[in-house]
């Protein structure tokens, strides 16, 4: 039985679509699509030496352009906060009179100790201030 040149590429396609999956490395990934690509190559008709010309064209290619890019998404810091850093930003409800000593504010549904960022201002019970920063266990507001 004689197998077609763009089938072994599509089997190799396979094959390197595998260790992609098992390993989590994108290279093999960008050379499957060159195989494919090497595949479509062969089922036109081109020989050999176009088949593996094409074959590595389209794999360097996609390395040195998806590659950096993703190198680039990796290493971008997350656009989510959590724990204290979600609390920057966040408007509460004054409970106690809150003023450059302390006080206490309702903030995500919990009790805060807080005191003002400007040592001279003070907020009433149910005025709604803005969390500047978290300074241990004390949210300072404004």
């Amino acid at each position: 039985m004689d197998i077609d040149a763009w089938v072994w590429w599509l089997i190799g396609a396979a094959g390197l679509g595998i260790p992609l999956v098992l390993t989590a490395m994108p290279e093999f990934g960008m050379f499957a699509v060159g195989a494919l690509a090497a595949s479509v190559t062969a089922a036109l008709g081109v020989g050999v030496t176009g088949q593996v010309l094409v074959f590595t064209a389209v794999s360097v290619a996609l390395i040195a352009v998806v590659r950096p890019i993703a190198n680039r998404h990796r290493s971008q810091r997350p656009e989510f906060a959590s724990g204290v850093d979600a609390l920057r930003g966040r408007t509460a409800v004054v409970v106690e009179r809150v003023d450059g000593t302390g006080g206490r504010i309702k903030l995500a549904g919990e009790i805060w100790s807080a005191r003002t960022l400007d040592a001279d201002a003070s907020f009433e019970p149910g005025r709604q201030v803005d969390v500047v920063e978290i300074d241990g266990a004390t949210a300072v507001v404004m």
